[in-house]
């Protein structure tokens, strides 16, 4: 019998980003939301590359991004890097809903999506995101 005694080496899996918790409908009406997101976290900028990964092969690279920072701590001042590149964040306490955040792409437009609290329970964030759409 043989002693193999080279270490082995641990298996290594590609590492794969959890996917942005995000339903989006299928058209808009005035003053209802375009879509729900249900972020894991209140920092925007930890957030953001998720939610952009479902949102820029949609609807392109997403440039700007606008909350009311009642509910995000902190909010970056200025704008904050995803996936390599900068988004502008801007703040609107008095003029934005706090549960709300403005995405704005150069190719496609402006979209409004409401934002679950991340404590929210999975059932009631499934109602809520359901009733979205």
């Amino acid at each position: 019998m043989t002693l193999n005694t080279t270490p082995l080496r641990p298996h290594t899996a590609p590492f794969r980003p959890r996917a942005a918790r995000l339903v989006l409908g299928s058209a808009s009406c005035f003053g209802r939301p375009d879509g729900a997101w249900w972020p894991r976290t209140r920092d925007l900028a930890r957030e953001l590359g998720e939610l952009a990964d479902v949102i820029d092969p949609l609807w392109g690279r997403l440039t700007h991004v606008a909350v009311n920072p009642r509910h995000w701590q902190p909010v970056p001042h200025g704008g904050v890097v995803v996936n390599g590149y900068e988004v502008a964040v801007d703040r609107f306490a008095e003029l934005l809903n706090p549960h709300r955040i403005l995405l704005q792409s150069y190719t496609a437009g402006r979209w409004d999506l409401l934002v679950v609290p991340p404590p929210t329970s999975a059932s009631s964030a499934a109602r809520l995101m359901a009733a979205v759409v």
